[in-house]
């Protein structure tokens, strides 16, 4: 197998547009559509909105890579870095580094990619785990290589150039990455376009021991953004884990030639299809709002705690719904006061119920 960093026309990638003009406009319209419905949310909404998307990404990035993360030490790293929250920095580094990431790749959007930006995230994303040391290019004499099947059968999907020749391959991918930025003198104007190439070109080179997937995700965000001309409200992770079969698929058929017209037609479909995440997001902010502004102040203060931890999980609410002893626990409550609380919020319209007994669950109605 000749992977296409072995090939003569490394790392010239050709490309062919026309298939996804159609996907280019619509995300362009989706783009515009966003930044009016941000514009139309009070501030603190709008900070509501843009934690919620980074807590996802934060944890479907390192889902990806087998690592599960609990949404609450994200979140409160997220609001902690951000100057929104008091609340201690949970013992979890890794959702501690994750965090950093996330803000970090935000922030610093606009900036010029450089060799010391790409060792400082690899040290975020490796806080919390003994498996690698953060903030050096691999070095290791052993083929890096992308393996699946048990020991004795195993099947090789890709092997990445070899350790010694990763400092010069970086130099030369931060380079085509700064030259092709907004007014580089190799600009690349599609955004879409420019991110899916640094995705597959930083994945292709796989600098790291460990970490590659999750700061290649973050090397396309900041692309997105720099052509956007401000931080990007997706989560692109979010959309490839819930189909990483397709993203390795496409990955590896992409890794295969520098005839990369599939690969960047997989990647424009996934962008769209954050983008369009993030418009449902973003309603489900605005109807956060509404709901709080109108009924505030009928709830007492163990239903707004129990309301307000089930909207911190998202559209779709607790796995499983609400229960009783889930209610309880929450409000460290008896469990004649939470059922009285439910029964109060079905009657109010605020929750609705299935299944009886001590199998009734209850979803919020939106």
């Amino acid at each position: 197998m000749t992977y296409n960093w072995q090939q003569s026309d490394w790392p010239h990638f050709k490309y062919d547009l026309k298939e996804i003009e159609d996907i280019l406009f619509a995300f362009a319209e989706r783009v515009g559509r966003v930044s009016g419905l941000l514009e139309g949310l009070p501030e603190d909404d709008r900070n509501e909105a843009m934690i919620d998307i980074m807590v996802a990404e934060a944890i479907k990035t390192s889902e990806i890579e087998g690592e599960y993360l609990s949404r609450q030490d994200v979140m409160s790293s997220i609001r902690n870095n951000l100057g929104l929250g008091h609340a201690p920095q949970p013992h979890d580094k890794r959702a501690q580094g994750i965090a950093e990431l996330m803000i970090d790749v935000r922030n610093s959007y606009a900036e010029k990619l450089t060799k010391a930006k790409l060792l400082s995230w690899h040290v975020m994303v490796m806080k919390g785990t003994r498996r690698v040391k953060g903030g050096q290019w691999r070095t290791h004499k052993e083929p890096m290589q992308v393996i699946s099947g048990p020991i004795g059968k195993e099947k090789i999907h890709f092997t990445a150039p070899p350790s010694q020749i990763v400092p010069k391959e970086m130099t030369a991918f931060v380079k085509w990455f700064n030259d092709s930025a907004p007014g580089g003198k190799n600009e690349i104007r599609k955004a879409i376009v420019r991110s899916a190439i640094a995705h597959l070109y930083f994945e292709t080179i796989h600098p790291f021991e460990d970490g590659n997937g999750r700061a290649g995700r973050a090397l396309s965000e900041k692309a997105l953004s720099q052509g956007m001309g401000r931080p990007v409200l997706m989560s692109l992770s979010k959309t490839i884990e819930a189909n990483k079969k397709n993203y390795y698929d496409a990955l590896k058929e992409g890794q295969r030639s520098n005839e990369i017209t599939p690969w960047i037609t997989y990647f424009a479909n996934m962008v769209l299809a954050s983008q369009i995440q993030a418009e449902e997001e973003i309603d489900f902010t605005l109807r956060k709002t509404r709901f709080f502004d109108k009924f505030q102040n009928t709830l007492n203060e163990r239903q707004v705690k129990v309301i307000k931890r089930m909207l911190e999980e998202g559209p779709k609410g607790f796995t499983g719904g609400m229960s009783a002893k889930k209610y309880m626990a929450i409000t460290h409550t008896s469990k004649p006061t939470a059922t009285r609380d439910l029964q109060d919020l079905v009657e109010k319209g605020i929750f609705t119920t299935s299944g009886g007994g001590r199998s009734t669950r209850y979803e919020m109605n939106l």
